[in-house]
């Protein structure tokens, strides 16, 4: 039985020419940073158009785009030199991609400390979605680590989702579900969409990756497709499953991209 792609996928690249990284890969969707992912500076536009340029030759090229918001952003901590400084970068990343023409901002789960309720996590991302101004839907992802991570299980998972559906904005919220950190958080993949569905009602993007580490190991380390420990019947099903755009997060550039699809529909 024939591999069927969705009509849209992409690949992570560099933000500088997006239009012409998915173009070299055959794909129809990049998504990128918008600056230093592990720092504090606000988003910066690389395309040579600028952010005007990047909208409006994306959409003639037929190209989606997603921005993936910086790795240090922790919206759930109760340390408030990260949670407000976090609150403020995720604004400035919806802000820009929204500038851009983007379908969508991911952000990661993040965490409370060992020693912290994590009800307190759960409240604090209630309040960061209650304030934050989202112009494009922002899609939180699950993580692959973490004993007090919010997004690790589908039970904690779950109540990120009932604490934020009281926020003013979350019908602008969605999920992007990552293979490899459901394979490292301990998640089976066969069967995960409808699972998360059950909780959440949505799948917005999925982030197809293999697993560098083994099930349940905690390890955030990408593989390209079919190289790593992932199931690879659980690969195929999440996307078959979910029915949305897919983005690779593998390691390599437009070869590695390529054969990953390859597999992928093989």
């Amino acid at each position: 039985m024939a591999f069927t792609l969705p009509d849209s996928f992409g690949a992570h690249v560099d933000q500088s020419d997006p239009i012409a990284a998915a173009q070299e890969r055959g794909m129809t969707a990049a998504q990128f940073f918008l600056g230093d992912p592990q720092g504090w500076k606000g988003p910066k536009i690389a395309y040579a158009g600028g952010a005007a340029g990047l909208k409006a030759d994306a959409a003639e090229a037929g190209i989606r785009l997603y921005v993936h918001a910086p790795y240090v952003i922790n919206v759930a901590t109760t340390n408030n030199r990260i949670r407000i400084p976090s609150r403020k970068l995720l604004q400035q990343t919806v802000t820009a991609a929204a500038e851009i023409g983007a379908a969508g901002v991911i952000v990661h789960g993040g965490h409370v400390t060992k020693d912290d309720d994590p009800e307190v996590g759960f409240e604090n991302w209630y309040k960061c979605i209650d304030r934050l101004e989202a112009e494009i839907p922002v899609l939180i992802e699950n993580t692959a680590g973490g004993a007090n991570a919010m997004a690790r299980h589908l039970d904690r998972l779950g109540q990120v989702w009932e604490a934020i559906a009281k926020a003013d904005g979350f019908d602008n919220i969605g999920l992007c579900l990552d293979t490899c950190h459901a394979h490292a958080g301990g998640e089976e993949l066969v069967g995960l969409v409808d699972r998360v569905r059950a909780i959440t009602g949505r799948v917005d993007l999925v982030h197809l990756n293999d697993s560098r580490d083994a099930f349940d190991s905690g390890a955030d380390r990408h593989a390209n497709l079919g190289q790593g420990q992932a199931d690879p019947d659980g690969l195929r099903a999440v996307v078959a499953d979910a029915g949305a755009p897919f983005i690779l997060e593998t390691p390599g550039d437009a070869p590695e991209h390529r054969a990953d699809l390859e597999w992928l529909t093989s």
